[in-house]
């Protein structure tokens, strides 16, 4: 039997992502646009409290068990900003273009262009789950001085990962799920969700 599990996420890169991983699995992942489920105050000041929050609420609305994802890139020359704030960093409303341009013109001619996404994955069974499962990753890597490649999203085309000599824009989507902070952590997800007799 498919199980149904709501991505507590309205971002159509990390739906894809998210179907990519799941396909040779008895699931089916539904974005929460199908149960007309808002977007929610992200006020925590991690992204694990934000992910809770996002997670809580899908589940809440579609009565499903939901998967949410809260991840950023953190800059080291920029003291690990914009982090939890990566995905409104160029202001409310702001496109992944805004975004990426900020944080380019912030870091300037910065020496320092290391950098890391992290990602936090939280599986909640119901919206009352007080011990939801939590997966956490990091994928390392430098600040390009301009963006490269049409592909992925968000920061992708300023990030070059230290496995390829090449922006994450630039990667198929196999080689990036393959290595990435996303990738990774629904990894760890898939694992836990299996041992635990979820899958």
């Amino acid at each position: 039997m498919t199980k149904n599990i709501v991505l507590a996420s309205g971002n159509k890169g990390k739906l894809a992502e998210f179907t990519q991983m799941f396909q040779d699995l008895a699931v089916t992942i539904k974005p929460q646009s199908e149960f007309n489920v808002s977007e929610v105050a992200e006020t925590g000041t991690t992204f694990v409290e934000n992910a809770i929050i996002k997670a809580r609420h899908a589940a809440e609305i579609s009565g499903l068990p939901a998967i949410s994802d809260d991840s950023g890139i953190e800059a080291d020359g920029l003291n690990g900003a914009p982090g939890v704030y990566s995905a409104r960093y160029g202001g409310e409303g702001a496109t992944a273009q805004d975004n990426y341009t900020k944080l380019l013109k912030e870091l300037g001619d910065n020496p320092n262009r290391k950098a890391r996404f992290q990602c936090v994955l939280v599986y909640m069974r119901h919206h009352q789950d007080a011990s939801p499962v939590i997966c956490q990753a990091s994928w390392e890597g430098t600040i390009s001085d301009a963006p490269h490649g049409n592909g992925g999203h968000g920061y992708d085309p300023i990030f070059v990962c230290n496995e390829h000599a090449k922006s994450a824009a630039e990667l198929t989507p196999e080689q990036k799920n393959a290595i990435s902070h996303r990738g990774k952590a629904l990894e760890m997800l898939l694992a836990k969700l299996k041992q635990l007799g979820e899958l």
